[in-house]
């Protein structure tokens, strides 16, 4: 039975979590509109190839990977009450996350034209395109590093100041999008070349908040000295955590990269009304996120403590109320999707493809919440290879090959790609919520034993 004190925690840990996404879901809209508004679609699709290229490395490698892994590590430590093994785990990860930023934004600025090539990208798209990354690459270096330093304030059970930090990289960024996108207050208009400036500008501003943060509050006791120093056997100990979870992220962001280009073989038609529900299914994914980091948390604290009941219990409850959570938006997919479709688009056709879609989504919910709860848990408790193999089978195995045969073979519709998505979220929630209880019981037997 869970106390009153456990659901409360676990809402401390999610609900600004959650906050967080929907700030950054909110700069990302606004960011896309003004753009649109100034450049039309050239400056929307360069703007929107240089951020999903950007931001798929920056999660692949550091905030889905060293992130996730020195998480795991803080967490667990701190639960054993060793915090000057915590403090040691966090100045590494701090390392190896400014070490990988480095790379990435470094590869990001002098390949920029090369990448973007590789994309498809062409003519103005290319030109623009090769501008906002070349800036924005600067930024996404603090970015990362901001990241990993949120990671570790999320393993102390801190998900506030994220959450602020979230606040004022969304303010900033509109604010200098405004601003320097449209040539207000004196400035010139710089369109695209003006987006990728703001939001570099926030990126670091962001960067120095949470910095001054660690610095006031003496976070951990970390120092410079601390982070300048280099453990081997720490940082393999990090980076052996953070492949499997960078590879989990690479497997499902390459596989819905290939996802996108079957289903644009199914028409405009199609294509639009699949964005569109994957905009509005993209919201219900933010409970599920909030609560997977208070599960990852909470799981390698009581991990870290042996307390494998409480493990079990926090886990539980975050997926109680993800489940619940999506599980509202369910009833919303089915009752209201065409009202939902509408706000984004006035074509019929549209409305209607897209309608079906997310009726077929709401089966998805509750099984999409379990996935991404006891998969936090797992990671929490120090399994990342269980996630990783699981995640690969859902997506090449299951999604890819069935997606193929409704589109290429069956000649189905865009719906029919739906419920194969569903099938597959099918089986990674179920998957991992007996995969965890599995880890569980092996960490109780080899205490026991």
């Amino acid at each position: 039975m869970s106390s009153k004190k456990e659901v409360k925690k676990i809402l401390n840990l999610a609900l600004p979590a959650v906050g967080e996404m929907l700030l950054y879901m909110v700069v990302w809209v606004l960011d896309t509109m003004m753009v649109g508004q100034y450049g039309g679609k050239d400056s929307v699709s360069a703007v929107g190839l240089a951020s999903e290229i950007i931001y798929t490395f920056a999660a692949i490698f550091v905030t889905m990977g060293i992130a996730i892994g020195v998480t795991s590590y803080v967490a667990r430590s701190i639960g054993a009450q060793e915090f000057e093994k915590a403090k040691r785990y966090a100045s590494q990860g701090i390392f190896l996350g400014i070490l990988g930023s480095f790379i990435i934004s470094s590869l990001m600025f002098l390949l920029a034209e090369k990448i973007l090539i590789l994309a498809g990208a062409s003519g103005n798209v290319l030109a623009l395109g090769k501008v906002f990354m070349k800036i924005a690459s600067v930024g996404i270096f603090f970015n990362m590093v901001m990241s990993t330093l949120n990671a570790i304030l999320r393993a102390t059970g801190n998900t506030k100041t994220p959450m602020t930090a979230a606040a004022i990289v969304v303010i900033l960024n509109i604010l200098l999008d405004w601003i320097l996108i449209f040539g207000k207050l004196g400035f010139p208009a710089l369109g695209v070349k003006g987006s990728a400036i703001a939001t570099t500008i926030a990126h670091i501003v962001g960067f120095f908040f949470v910095l001054w943060y660690y610095i006031i509050q003496k976070t951990l006791n970390l120092t410079f000295r601390d982070v300048l120093q280099y453990h081997h056997k720490l940082a393999i100990e990090i980076i052996k955590l953070s492949i499997p979870a960078s590879l989990q992220e690479a497997a499902f962001d390459i596989s819905r990269l290939l996802s996108i280009f079957m289903i644009m073989h199914l028409g405009t038609v199609a294509f639009a009304a699949n964005q569109i529900a994957t905009t509005i299914e993209s919201i219900s994914f933010m409970p599920g996120w909030g609560f997977a980091v208070a599960a990852t948390t909470m799981a390698g604290q009581m991990v870290g403590a042996k307390n494998y009941e409480g493990a079990i219990r926090y886990t539980r409850i975050s997926a109680t109320f993800a489940a619940s959570i999506m599980g509202t938006m369910s009833l919303l997919f089915l009752t209201i999707p065409k009202l939902l479709m509408r706000a984004f688009i006035n074509d019929p056709e549209v409305i209607a493809v897209g309608a079906l879609c997310l009726m077929v989504a709401s089966i998805e919910q509750p099984f999409m919440a379990l996935g991404m709860v006891y998969g936090g848990g797992l990671k929490g408790s120090g399994n990342t290879k269980i996630p990783f193999i699981i995640s690969t089978i859902s997506s090449w195995l299951i999604r890819l090959p069935l997606m193929y045969v409704v589109i290429y073979i069956l000649k189905w519709g865009v719906v029919a790609v739906w419920f194969v998505t569903a099938l597959q979220w099918s089986f990674e929630g179920t998957a991992m919520y007996l995969f965890f209880k599995r880890e569980i019981n092996k960490l109780k037997r080899a205490v026991k034993g």
